[in-house]
């Protein structure tokens, strides 16, 4: 009997152990490794920068202590205890727009301690002015050693792709460094002149009878003398604080923010000129006793407000303008 070829059979995969699928890395879960030595993941970097901070400020202690104490007794430095939260707010706003991880920056680190050593050096020998308009200057020097060390600290934990990211949050901590005395007797000086020539356009204007020697408006019934503590600089200087946070908050251009802090400038100006007017008038077509009255003593707030009134139209033409520049243009069909 002839034997028949074996019938090939196809191939089958019964009792064949199926194949692993490929495993994805993503699958696992597992998290990559921060290249580079060198570099920091933020949440570690942060926690360092924390741990300098408290023993800089145990360090510094005293002038901290000494600063507040200042601050809440001085009108033209009251806003310093204030700043610190401006400062952490604003970091928090950029909070998801900082990288995963940093690299140190110890150059740029090292130039901010030296140049906090020295601050603090220069107010060592101030501490013990005779000068009665400095014997607060010491503070200034000490704080500005602070915020400088502070500043380096950052520079050495998060690196300059985090401090680029916060320039205004580390620029507006300087804020916290009270005027020196010198610096805020210019700043009076200044203003309290070109409020006088702002006061005398204003009665002009109103057609007061007056007369001007100087800084001192004789009206009828009344001499006013435009005095230092007429010039209006603690208003000036809560509006350009202003100024920068709402540039920053809602504007982008960098000539648009400039435009904006200027103009507190001629606003303070105008605004102090407006106010000596009023009670110049008030006093002349009213009574002269209208100088011991409360929008004397207790009225710059409400001009401090109407100051307010062209600063935001000024902010609001300026953030319509960036607006309208970023709209896309309609598409022009032939």
């Amino acid at each position: 009997m002839a034997s028949k070829d074996p019938i090939p059979l196809a191939p089958t995969s019964v009792g064949k152990a199926p194949s692993a699928p490929a495993r994805s890395p993503i699958a696992l879960n597992i998290p990559s490794p921060v290249p580079g030595s060198d570099r920091l993941t933020l949440s570690r970097a942060f926690s360092r920068f924390l741990v300098f901070l408290g023993i800089l400020a145990v360090c510094f202690i005293k002038p901290l202590i000494e600063a507040v104490r200042y601050a809440s007794k001085s009108e033209l430095n009251s806003h310093i205890i204030l700043i610190p939260f401006v400062v952490a707010y604003l970091v928090h706003l950029k909070r998801k727009d900082l990288p995963a991880a940093s690299k140190p920056a110890p150059l740029l680190a090292a130039v901010a301690a030296v140049l906090g050593f020295l601050a603090l050096v220069i107010g060592r020998t101030m501490i013990d002015s005779t000068d009665p308009l400095a014997r607060y200057d010491y503070l200034s020097w000490d704080l500005l050693s602070v915020v400088l060390f502070a500043i380096g600290s950052g520079f050495m934990f998060f690196g300059t792709a985090v401090m680029r990211l916060l320039a205004f949050p580390a620029a507006f901590l300087l804020f916290v460094v009270p005027i020196p005395s010198a610096l805020a007797h210019l700043a009076e000086v200044f203003f309290q002149y070109t409020s006088a020539e702002a006061a005398n356009l204003f009665l002009s204007i109103s057609n007061t009878p007056f007369v001007r020697d100087g800084l001192v408006f004789q009206l009828p019934g009344i001499n006013i003398r435009v005095a230092e503590e007429c010039s209006g600089i603690r208003s000036s200087l809560v509006l350009l604080i202003t100024s920068l946070m709402a540039g920053h908050l809602f504007l982008t251009t960098t000539w648009k923010k400039t435009v904006l802090a200027l103009a507190v400038i001629p606003l303070g100006i105008l605004r102090n000129g407006f106010r000596i007017a009023t009670i110049g008038y008030l006093c002349a077509h009213v009574s002269p006793r209208m100088i011991d009255s409360p929008i004397h003593h207790r009225g710059g707030p409400i001009f401090f407000a109407l100051s307010l009134i062209p600063f935001f139209v000024l902010l609001h033409y300026l953030r319509k303008s960036e607006i309208a520049k970023n709209e896309p243009k309609p598409l022009k069909l032939s």
